[in-house]
């Protein structure tokens, strides 16, 4: 259970990365007072905790009615989690999570907390795949939980971060950022690797008996 706990919220942490997204978070809000702000993240992380529970407990009922595989769906989504883990182990923002003219966007829009801040920037497909990753591994009830309390605890950081980014990110060195951001990357990359290697004996055919 413990391990289960470590892996689910270290995965949805890293994936979201609530740290690297204060910079697009600020760059959207430039005229905001810190009142603002503070109210543009609980809409944020609300919006993005509501989004990735929803996806957790019914993706897979998506795929029966799609006709995926949960093994395919697995691959896919380790393909999504590397290319993302790849961008950050450069210290780059992935294109996969948001793009320079969502960014310019959302710089434009009255209220971004919703569109692109919470999607596709903090539950973007990288995030939802995970939870739904996760949630099939959870095979007990206390799992299961402990899935939704995982989810609960990350969005509830990317209100903390920023919050504490509300009247100016001073605090964030962007040597540090870089730094966390590639070791996040790295751990990422394995999670990726791992979810591939379970999936890939389910699809790779079967040899005579």
């Amino acid at each position: 259970m413990i391990e289960y706990a470590l892996l689910a919220i270290s995965t949805m942490f890293v994936i979201v990365d609530p740290i690297a997204m204060v910079p697009a978070f600020l760059a959207m809000t430039p005229t905001d007072t810190p009142a603002q702000r503070i109210r543009v993240a609980k809409i944020a992380s609300l919006t993005s905790a509501a989004v990735l529970l929803f996806f957790a407990w019914a993706g897979q009922l998506f795929f029966k009615l799609l006709g995926i595989t949960l093994p395919a769906f697995q691959l896919a989504g380790a393909i999504v989690l590397l290319l993302v883990a790849l961008d950050m182990l450069r210290a780059q923002s992935s294109p996969v999570r948001v793009t320079p003219a969502e960014t310019d966007a959302g710089a434009e829009k009255a209220d971004i907390a919703v569109t692109p801040l919470a999607m596709p920037m903090l539950a973007g497909p990288g995030a939802i795949t995970s939870a739904i990753l996760l949630h099939n591994q959870a095979d007990t009830l206390a799992k299961q939980i402990t899935l939704l309390v995982a989810i609960l605890l990350v969005c509830a950081s990317i209100y903390v971060i920023f919050r504490l980014s509300a009247h100016g990110a001073r605090w964030l060195s962007p040597i540090a950022l870089r730094l966390v951001t590639r070791i996040m990357g790295l751990v990422l990359a394995a999670l990726a690797v791992q979810f591939a290697a379970n999936a890939l004996p389910n699809l790779l055919p079967k040899g005579p008996p």
